[in-house]
């Protein structure tokens, strides 16, 4: 066995699990323990500052500067405490990450000396420099200056010994230069139109709040494992590898029992995140051997996310600790499962959730109606840009595979909510808006309770689900920022709702009855998204021919499937909703789409190395020791026998100069079309010549490399095989 492969081997069938501290105290002791929530606020400001506080962000109030010295100060004497010395700034810049920058909590006395001390100004903005973020054109590299300033709605936090202020970052010239800013406005937009909506059933509602629950997939592989791949260390996936004769057709590590290495890191996990304000409830394993799945209680939107990358930097993090490396990649093994993020996305008001039914009252049904079809609307108006803000390198190849849904966004419904919508197109019955709840079934067991069932099954092909209270958008992939796909549906939401409101408050001036003309608007807009509507199979080809008929992006490009952000659809949406001009728009297609070439260059340049460096000299070094062998055997044995007895290491040999001759010339063709591609200038266009011209040579590429693998003796391959990374020791 190669060296490098069977030491990392043994080193990992050793490992015993790190001791983790066992919780002295109950779980909810530690939420918050991290955070400048509201009891710090309390114990800590002022009560007239507490109080304006608190309407910054339960009511939206606009922030008062004044109150700024005071905060600082309440935070600086909290994290103090806390051992704290720096702080920083913590945004979310372009680039799927998160940034910061420490600054001690240290000024000049005027004396000689230096003191603690944190002024407002300090948390209320700051000056990282812009330069080396990626902007689209925006911002010359020689433009450094970018502010960076204080979200009073998510809470700071403590890491390590450093202060954590969340923030937006934009230019010097105002545009957002992270997902923030317009995630903000996105949740302003839903919020407005979505209030005044609500007033047609409800008058007393001041506020419409969107919520997110994500699910978190994600792999861990032995640490000396993943750095015995090269690829896997570079791009986070592996570009070639056979599918282990058993992975995950017996399903039997689904919800199985958690291997005791991984129970610690969980355990980690849960408590540090726990600090953090991170409300985890869910663990499991997952489909896929070594893949498991962290969630949490449902969060306002903009905490939410703030929560998910900032749990992603803990996973990574402590991971390491308990001796594995924590793969966020959507496809980081082929063949079985990859991970997602399934965004479940709600609208709630302080009277309940806006998406469930059905309700106690007529009215609240009628309620739950419009928002379900304004939310359909929202989806089959925007179905290509829903699909655009999922769309990287990296979930393109989970999309359509095992059990991740297609890339063709549509909706499913279930049962009970299609006959519903159905029969209120179709009759004029006022009883139609009488529903009924959940329904039972009775088991004949004893000992066994009714069971209540939801209104709806779950369709796991379907990217944007209904679930009962809530839509699940399942495309989401396993390491994008939740940010990118909660600013286009909120956004959408937020533009469906103020069509529907627009036309039925003109049928009203018209002398219209107000719940006819509701009536009305919803009977016509339950038509117009029927194509979006789709509770079958989705990876049958007869869908993708259906949905192509019914006018549904179909399109699996990742570059092309970013133009979906220019549409004049897209553009009027946003400028609209005042959450982005055309020009920012514009600017984050050129980001897109230069992450896209890059992603797929390192790709072709690692999976260039390791065939002309790794595979095939490990390739033809087998072949000499066949070819020894078969000379061998010809002085041995009489000719016509030794013929007989080496027909198979003959036959072996001669596959493997084919192989090797083929993965040399596809190779070099590789670096020729990346060298073409390269100087192309449009950035979109570079990027459709990567998809078209490099991409689709690699699989070709991986597929002769994997069929080596089945070839070459087992102990000189040279890189960790899918039986050995997938499977926990």
């Amino acid at each position: 066995m190669g060296s490098i492969r069977i030491d990392a081997v043994e080193a990992a069938s050793k490992k015993k699990p790190l001791e983790v501290a066992v919780p002295t105290e109950k779980v909810s002791a530690y939420f918050g323990k991290k955070v400048f929530d509201r009891a710090k606020m309390y114990k800590y400001l002022p009560s007239d500052v507490y109080q304006k506080m608190l309407d910054v962000i339960d009511h939206g109030a606009a922030l008062d500067c004044s109150i700024a010295d005071a905060v600082a100060e309440g935070m600086k004497q909290w994290a103090e405490e806390q051992g704290v010395t720096h702080y920083t700034h913590w945004f979310q810049p372009l680039t799927e990450g998160t940034a910061e920058k420490h600054d001690a909590f240290i000024e000049h006395d005027g004396k000689g000396g230096m003191i603690e001390e944190f002024k407002g100004k300090l948390l209320m903005q700051q000056e990282p420099d812009a330069s080396s973020f990626p902007s689209g054109g925006i911002r010359a590299t020689f433009e450094a200056r970018g502010y960076s300033a204080w979200d009073p709605t998510s809470p700071v936090f403590i890491i390590d010994d450093t202060l954590c202020i969340p923030t937006i970052f934009i230019s010097y010239t105002g545009e957002a230069l992270d997902y923030k800013a317009p995630l903000l406005r996105a949740l302003c937009a839903v919020d407005k139109a979505a209030t005044e909506v609500s007033r047609y059933f409800y008058p007393n509602v001041t506020k419409v709040q969107s919520n997110l629950g994500w699910e978190q997939e994600y792999f861990l592989v032995d640490e000396d494992l993943y750095n015995a791949r090269p690829d896997l260390v570079l791009t986070g996936r592996t570009l070639m590898g056979h599918d282990s004769a058993k992975n995950q057709q017996m399903d039997d590590h689904y919800f199985g029992i958690i291997p005791e290495r991984v129970m610690r890191f969980m355990k980690e996990l849960e408590i540090k995140a726990l600090e953090l304000g991170i409300p985890c409830k869910t663990r499991h394993n997952e489909v896929a051997p070594n893949q498991f799945e962290i969630a949490p209680i449902f969060e306002p939107t903009n905490l939410a996310v703030d929560h998910n990358m900032l749990l992603m930097s803990l996973m990574k993090r402590i991971a390491r600790k308990h001796g594995f490396r924590c793969l966020l990649h959507e496809k980081p093994f082929a063949g079985i499962n990859g991970s997602g993020k399934h965004n479940n996305w709600s609208l709630s008001t302080d009277t309940g959730v806006l998406l469930h039914g059905p309700g106690k009252t007529p009215l609240d049904n009628m309620r739950f109606a419009v928002f379900i079809v304004e939310t359909l609307m929202a989806v089959y108006k925007h179905n290509g840009l829903l699909k655009a803000s999922i769309m990287s390198a990296t979930n393109a190849h989970r999309l359509g595979a095992n059990e991740a849904p297609p890339a063709i966004v549509s909706s499913f419904l279930g049962k009970q909510l299609t006959e519903l919508l159905d029969a209120i197109e179709k009759t004029d019955d006022k009883d139609i808006f009488n529903l009924s709840g959940k329904q039972k079934i009775k088991l004949d067991i004893p000992v066994i309770p009714e069971i209540l069932l939801d209104n709806t099954d779950r369709n796991r092909t379907s990217p944007f689900a209904f679930t009962g209270n809530r839509f699940e958008f399942r495309a989401v992939g396993s390491e994008a920022n939740c940010a990118s796909a909660m600013i286009a549906l909120n956004t959408a939401v937020a533009e469906a709702l103020t069509l529907f409101k627009e036309r039925v408050d003109a049928l009203i001036a018209k002398g219209e009855d107000k719940f006819e003309a509701i009536v009305k608007v919803l009977r016509e807009d339950i038509v117009t998204c029927k194509p979006i509507h789709f509770d079958g199979n989705g990876y049958s080809d007869e869908w993708v021919k259906e949905a192509t008929r019914r006018g549904l992006d179909v399109e699996t490009s990742c570059p092309i499937v970013f133009d979906n952000y220019l549409s004049d659809d897209s553009v009027k949406m946003f400028e609209s909703m005042n959450v982005m001009k055309r020009f920012e728009l514009k600017a984050r297609n050129e980001i897109k789409w230069e992450t896209y070439t890059k992603k797929i260059q390192i790709e072709a340049r690692v999976l260039g190395d390791l065939s002309l460096n790794h595979i095939i000299p490990t390739a033809t070094r087998y072949q000499m020791e066949l070819v020894k062998l078969i000379e061998g055997m010809n002085r041995i044995y009489p000719a016509a026998e030794a013929e007989e007895l080496t027909a198979r290491n003959r036959k072996i040999v001669c596959e493997i100069a084919q192989r090797i001759d083929r993965i040399e010339q596809m190779v070099n063709t590789l670096v020729e079309n990346r060298k073409v591609a390269n100087v192309i200038e449009s950035e979109r266009e570079k990027a459709i010549a990567y998809h078209d011209t490099v991409v689709t040579l690699m699989d070709k590429i991986r597929y002769e490399i994997d069929h080596l693998e089945l070839l070459v003796s087992d102990d000189l391959w040279p890189l960790p095989k899918y039986r050995e990374l997938l499977f926990i020791r």
